[in-house]
């Protein structure tokens, strides 16, 4: 399982250590260029997330049609672009489009999407738990490595790193990156990417998914620019003493929280308490005049999140019909990253209009409403699969089988088995067999 989720986690943090090498300096440096507004500046910072939001259903749905390796090669190639177009910006307005190209190369829900393709079902809670590591360490590094960075030798060099990591991917993409296997699913009732916001838990999932990515961004507007400004006095090369020592125990937390979630079958639980600490993270930040416990503040924030980012894609991919995962994945990012987008937005917004105190308490009192919504969660249902060889399943049976109990079966014909999802509780595993085998 290692073999085959390593190689696309690596794609993955690879892209996210490049995008985030610049968040912990980026609304500084964009308050420079020439035309900025603090308006202007949080659009910069979430520019990527808008672009993402257009792209991720279309990348999603093609690559369930035409694969997943030539889609992600194109989002890399796109992404390259935006990240040299990001180095040469002179003002805000050339920064702001090279930010939104970045982000129309969308990969993260075909990546996830192919996660899901390559591991079954049982284990793909460890694999995404492997591909939430692997980017929770990037962020660790680039919150390490992009204030020192930045500060000493410009922040056109971090988008020139950045530059340097696409091209890496692309080389892991066709050197490490197995094929996945071909998936022929049938069912009886025709099935449309609408139905996917029609399933109530597929809906909570993309709700939760798009609060955190949307938190995320209106923190990393907010904390450079309060850090060092007359308030606090940092400088710039200092901002990593704030989000190394967040980013390690944000590390530390998520996996005590993956496996209550995964093993445990409680990420119902983990949501709510990573809630609380988004909502006690942002009064701290608004309210305290201290740096020490600022600091404090921004390891709650980083801790909820890391908590929570291998549940979510987990618990979507768990949800998802099998022909849906890319489908599903892409509209979750795509509105999670939409959110993204509006975070940045109204936190240079409200930079523009009111004050730290003011703003930390509006986006509690958001959050707030959010935990109340997720109550509503309820934690999945714990399927089992069944694999049978194909040459050993009766087809006409196989096309006649119904029950309430389970819930979807398909065909991996590289492998050639057939594998059935269902309510191990309901059914035994000996029945569901003679309801097939020839």
């Amino acid at each position: 399982m290692f073999k085959k989720v390593f190689p696309l986690s690596a794609i993955l943090s690879l892209r996210f250590l490049g995008l985030f090498l610049v968040l912990p300096v980026i609304s500084v440096y964009a308050l420079g260029l020439e035309g900025s507004t603090p308006l202007l500046v949080g659009i910069v910072v979430g520019g990527y997330a808008l672009t993402q939001a257009i792209f991720q259903v279309p990348f999603g749905t093609i690559s369930d049609k035409i694969g997943r390796k030539p889609t992600l090669l194109v989002g890399l190639i796109i992404f390259l672009i935006g990240s040299i177009i990001c180095a040469y910006a002179t003002d805000i307005y050339t920064l702001m489009f090279g930010r939104f190209l970045q982000g129309a190369g969308a990969i993260g829900s075909v990546i996830t999407a192919m996660i899901s393709d390559l591991v079954e079902e049982e284990v793909r809670g460890k694999a995404m738990a492997i591909m939430g590591g692997s980017i929770a360490m990037s962020f660790a590094l680039a919150m390490g490595l992009g204030p020192v960075i930045g500060a000493h030798y410009g922040v056109e060099t971090l988008f020139i790193i950045t530059a340097v990591l696409s091209l890496l991917a692309m080389v892991l993409l066709f050197t490490k990156v197995p094929t996945p296997p071909r998936i022929k699913h049938i069912y009886h009732a025709t099935s449309k990417t609408s139905d996917i916001l029609k399933d109530s838990n597929l809906l909570n999932m993309i709700i939760i998914n798009a609060m955190q990515k949307g938190l995320m961004t209106v923190a990393f507007v907010l904390i450079p620019i309060i850090l060092t400004s007359d308030a606090f006095g940092w400088e710039k090369a200092d901002l990593y003493k704030a989000y190394l020592p967040a980013m390690i125990f944000g590390l530390i937390a998520m996996g005590p929280a993956a496996v209550f979630g995964e093993k445990k079958n409680k990420p119902k639980e983990i949501f709510l308490a990573s809630i609380v600490l988004f909502i006690g993270s942002f009064l701290i930040m608004g309210l305290t005049n201290s740096g020490n416990i600022f600091v404090v503040g921004v390891v709650m924030f980083f801790v909820a999140f890391n908590m929570m980012e291998p549940l979510v894609q987990s618990m979507i991919s768990k949800f998802a019909k099998v022909h849906q995962k890319g489908a599903a994945l892409g509209i979750s990012n795509s509105v999670a990253y939409f959110a993204t987008f509006i975070g940045g937005t109204l936190a240079g917004l409200f930079l523009d209009i009111s004050d730290r105190e003011t703003i930390g308490v509006t986006i509690a009192g958001i959050a707030t409403l959010w935990l109340l919504w997720t109550f509503k969660l309820q934690n999945p249902t714990k399927y089992s699969h069944l694999y049978i060889p194909q040459a050993e399943v009766d087809t006409e049976k196989l096309n006649a089988l119904e029950s309430e109990h389970i819930a979807e079966w398909y065909i991996n014909e590289t492998e050639e088995l057939i594998v059935i999802k269902y309510i191990a509780d309901a059914m035994k595993e000996e029945d569901l067999k003679a309801k097939i085998l020839k």
